[in-house]
């Protein structure tokens, strides 16, 4: 039998946060905080960044890989659309990557926050099939817990 086309894998990320649910989810669905902490982490220039919150609303990103990395130039996307969202709770989005213009994933993510001792906690899941040229899961992982690093430290300011 060939090599699988498509690698499965699921990862959970928990992560607790000083601040009230209300600010974790804001800062997961304002369109002005997300672009800081997701969009343009680590100091990366995006070059497109919409969001409209919103069941069925979208969520699209574009920034081109820095020097540092084993495509310098190369465009990467991120198509998401918002499939469920329960304010202050939960939101479900529907994703696909591409780099530079080829397909690489498609995901379920879903973030799920929650009041704990005075603060909360946010439950991330991603759900993903990694195709040829992908950078894969250990990679998307790793990626993940860095971005959310970034919310960390956006919520912490």
């Amino acid at each position: 039998m060939s090599e699988p086309s498509a690698v499965h894998s699921t990862f959970v990320i928990e992560r607790r946060f000083a601040a009230a649910p209300g600010h974790v989810f804001s800062a997961l669905s304002d369109p002005d905080q997300v672009r800081r902490w997701y969009a343009e982490a680590g100091g990366r220039a995006a070059e497109t960044f919409e969001m409209e919150f919103r069941i069925r609303g979208r969520q699209r990103m574009s920034s081109p890989l820095g020097h540092d990395t084993p495509f310098p130039g190369a465009i990467l996307a991120s198509d998401a659309e918002f499939l469920d969202i329960v304010p202050g709770r939960r939101m479900v989005l529907a994703q696909t990557m591409t780099l530079a213009e080829q397909r690489i994933s498609a995901a379920l993510i879903t973030y799920e926050v929650a009041a704990v001792d005075g603060g909360s906690e946010l439950n991330f899941t991603h759900q993903g099939a990694f195709f040829e040229g992908s950078d894969g899961p250990e990679m998307r992982e790793h990626g993940w817990r860095t971005l959310l690093d970034s919310l960390q430290h956006a919520l912490a300011a």
